[in-house]
């Protein structure tokens, strides 16, 4: 947690009520109750993704909206959706293994640009396949070759799905995954949280066709939920897991609270300070860190 969190976390907070809600009394209350919330819970030692849940959460019980980006989740498949065939002719191209994954992994990480009210973030759905033409270079961390090994060694890999539209794009990464006749199960959110993706978002991008399962969290968390959140489902698969691909910065948020025993390999792209501040790279980059092995 940075000083710099609290203005975004209260950014999103006003945007989300005022896209949730219409009703100026409700907008007041959930605002009030939002801020009585950080003023209690907002520390040093707080973790932006827990803040962000409860902050969701507080906003959709009082609006009563549960899905505030339910509209944009639907657009973002759907432009994602459209650049698949082209992405997909041009990796089946490929007879190099590990070009073919380099290329659906820097897919997958341009998938993660697709995340809205970001302070100083804007998503543009037409500019998706311009980034990915940029991806290399926009790479600021460079281990797909390290996670493409640890990948090729596994049995089963857990993939920690992370925004809706960024799902489509995860098809790419998944199928190249199972090449090595590994067995990946995908893990979407339990309920609507922010625009992550849940069952309803896997099954309008089909992804049921590529991975071997796709599962939920349990519940409607930023990242990694709580221990006493988690399903008992999500839990075995992580354990029985040799290797987690985790997508995105909540998950980076989370996960990184503790030693990690075993492989993950973190997907995103750096949409803010504090989390380009964590890995040592400038703002807007694209990562592949893999973390959790020794040298």
């Amino acid at each position: 947690m940075e000083v710099e969190c609290l203005s975004c976390i209260i950014h999103r907070g006003y945007l989300e009520i005022t896209e949730a809600t219409k009703n100026p009394s409700l907008q007041f209350k959930a605002s009030k109750t939002l801020l009585e919330y950080l003023a209690r819970e907002f520390a040093p030692r707080s973790v932006a993704a827990v803040l962000g849940t409860t902050r969701d959460r507080i906003i959709k019980r009082i609006t009563g909206n549960s899905d505030i980006y339910s509209q944009r989740k639907r657009a973002s498949n759907q432009a994602a959706l459209k650049l698949l065939p082209a992405l997909e002719r041009t990796i089946e191209q490929e007879i190099r293994p590990e070009k073919r994954f380099r290329t659906a992994c820097l897919a997958a990480i341009v998938g993660n640009t697709i995340e809205f009210d970001i302070p100083e973030h804007e998503v543009d759905l037409e500019q998706l396949e311009q980034l990915i033409s940029k991806a290399e270079e926009e790479l600021a961390i460079d281990e797909i070759s390290k996670i493409h090994k640890q990948a090729k060694e596994a049995n089963e890999i857990l993939y920690l799905a992370d925004n809706a539209g960024e799902i489509a794009l995860d098809k790419l990464l998944i199928n190249e995954l199972k090449q090595s006749n590994t067995r990946v199960i995908v893990v979407v959110k339990g309920g609507p949280i922010l625009n992550d993706a849940t069952l309803d978002d896997a099954k309008e991008v089909t992804i049921f066709e590529t991975a071997d399962n796709v599962i939920t969290t349990g519940t409607d968390a930023v990242g990694l939920p709580q221990p006493e959140e988690r399903s008992q489902e999500f839990n075995k698969a992580y354990q029985e897991a040799d290797f987690i691909i985790a997508k995105g910065m909540g998950y980076a948020e989370t996960l990184t609270e503790d030693r990690l025993e075993k492989p993950h390999a973190f997907l995103l792209r750096t949409k803010c300070n504090p989390v380009a501040r964590y890995f040592g790279v400038e703002r807007n980059r694209n990562v592949a860190k893999l973390i959790g092995v020794e040298d």
